[in-house]
């Protein structure tokens, strides 16, 4: 689409870009301060952080991986992109939304309130989505279900109807498929 601006001899081309949520893995060093360093790149632009993962995955390099979710226009996370690739302790930096073959999993925990009707419904439920009893007592249990966001999501709005007392969630883990890593 072409603007003219009034007065101007000049056209300005306008571009708009599409919000989509892109999950960005971060290879670091294990080390104090390097968390809040990239976070803070997020936060002192005003890029916002929807997950949020992080844990050492090579003990003897000294290594952890950062799993950031955000949503943004696909020219903003190539910003965020270099400028992560800018910071000292960063190793690598891969969009994995942006590859055609990715894994992404979430996990959580979910406690139901299981007293009667709504005890065996809450079951029954935890069944049909493949979901762990991982505590029961005789007046609530505690699941546990990993699977994309999305599935996430629908159990637990789910279980809101037969007692939901509250949820727990790791965030987003992700890595491309096939025989390539990210490591330099």
């Amino acid at each position: 689409m072409n603007a003219q601006q009034p007065g101007s001899a000049y056209v300005i081309e306008e571009r708009r870009e599409e919000l989509g949520k892109h999950t960005l893995a971060v290879l670091v060093d294990n080390e104090p301060g390097v968390l809040a360093r990239v976070i803070g790149l997020f936060s002192g632009r005003g890029y916002n952080i929807e997950s949020l993962t992080v844990s050492e995955t090579e003990h003897e390099k000294h290594l952890s991986r950062i799993t950031i979710v955000t949503s943004s226009t696909l020219s903003v996370v190539e910003q965020i992109i270099h400028q992560l690739e800018r910071l000292v302790p960063v190793h690598s930096v891969i969009n994995i939304s942006a590859t055609e073959d990715q894994v992404e999993r979430e996990l959580c925990l979910v406690k139901v309130r299981g007293t009667g009707e709504n005890r065996l419904e809450a079951l029954r439920l935890a069944q049909a989505f493949n979901a762990k009893t991982v505590d029961a007592t005789l007046e609530s249990f505690v699941f546990e279900l990993s699977g994309r966001t999305v599935e996430i999501d629908r159990f637990i709005n789910v279980m809101t109807a037969v007692g939901l007392i509250e949820a727990a969630r790791t965030g987003v883990v992700a890595m491309t498929r096939g025989e390539e890593g990210m490591r330099e």
